[in-house]
């Protein structure tokens, strides 16, 4: 008599813990995709080493050294040029050591569109992407150093005016603001070359970027403030960053009682600045790198 043994069904089983799956038949097995999350804490605790990847490629980008060297050169003779030549009236140089400011504040927004613009336009967001994924933290860590660069970049403006307001000879005047209008002017050119980031995510090509903001900046504000409403016109980004300064686009853009206060206009332009950051965040996260 031969006995013949049958061998038992192989039985799988899994876990909620584990890994591999199997479908009603157990014949199937196939791996479960479970998507990886990130706490808020795991993205708080990302955001030095970022700052610390963005301030190396902002110090060793030669361009960031050549505005700097530019808004030295133009803060300093102008303000010199100012008081050597101005001679229908008598000037200080408490007067005349932020004349420079809108130019430095031209600067900085063309060095924070660099920031971005520049490694997307070389192919290097992907390889940045590659370090650091999560896109909320690269758009951050270039917030925070843009509106850095543009403070230093405003600071050397202040400095180089009034250097050169005083080599022009002229009598320095009363300081007792010297502090709060130098404030005022360093946050105008952090603001712009925050600015000047959010232009660049959204453009992602320098020189369009650069030429749009410039066009708009020095060209469409001045014709449009023309034609505008004053109540409406107080309201455009760079009279309002202007408005910083207590200097409006125009004669009569901050006389009477349409003027906006400089905290207003500080407001106004950083609600630009922050909005182009915001729709170049989200245009990051939906357009493919390269």
């Amino acid at each position: 008599m031969t006995t013949t043994l049958t061998p038992a069904p192989a039985t799988t089983t899994s876990s909620a813990s584990d890994p591999i799956a199997t479908d009603p038949t157990g014949t199937n097995a196939r791996p479960v995709a479970r998507p990886t999350t990130r706490s808020a804490a795991d993205t708080a605790r990302a955001i030095p080493s970022a700052l610390k990847s963005e301030w190396i490629k902002l110090s060793t980008v030669r361009s960031n050294a050549a505005i700097l060297a530019l808004t030295v050169a133009a803060g300093g003779f102008i303000a010199w040029a100012v008081g050597n030549f101005v001679t229908e009236e008598v000037l200080t140089v408490m007067e005349i050591f932020t004349f420079s400011t809108v130019f430095t504040a031209v600067f900085a927004a063309v060095a924070g569109i660099l920031v971005f613009s520049s490694e997307a336009q070389h192919g290097t967001l992907g390889l940045a992407l590659t370090a650091q994924p999560t896109r909320s933290v690269l758009a951050t860590s270039k917030t925070v150093i843009a509106s850095a660069m543009g403070a230093a970049i405003g600071l050397a403006g202040i400095v180089a005016g009034f250097a050169g307001a005083y080599l022009s000879g002229i009598e320095v005047g009363d300081t007792a603001n010297l502090i709060s209008t130098s404030a005022w002017a360093i946050g105008f050119a952090s603001i712009a070359a925050v600015l000047g980031l959010g232009v660049g995510m959204i453009a992602r090509h320098s020189t369009a970027a650069i030429s749009g903001i410039l066009v708009w900046w020095l060209v469409v504000e001045n014709l449009v403030s023309v034609f505008l409403a004053e109540r409406f016109a107080r309201f455009m980004p760079f009279t309002a960053g202007n408005g910083m300064l207590g200097a409006g686009a125009g004669p009569e853009s901050q006389a009477g009682d349409l003027a906006l206060s400089t905290v207003e206009n500080t407001l106004v332009f950083g609600g630009y600045a922050l909005a182009a950051v915001l729709i170049g965040t989200v245009l990051l996260y939906r357009r493919d790198n390269n």
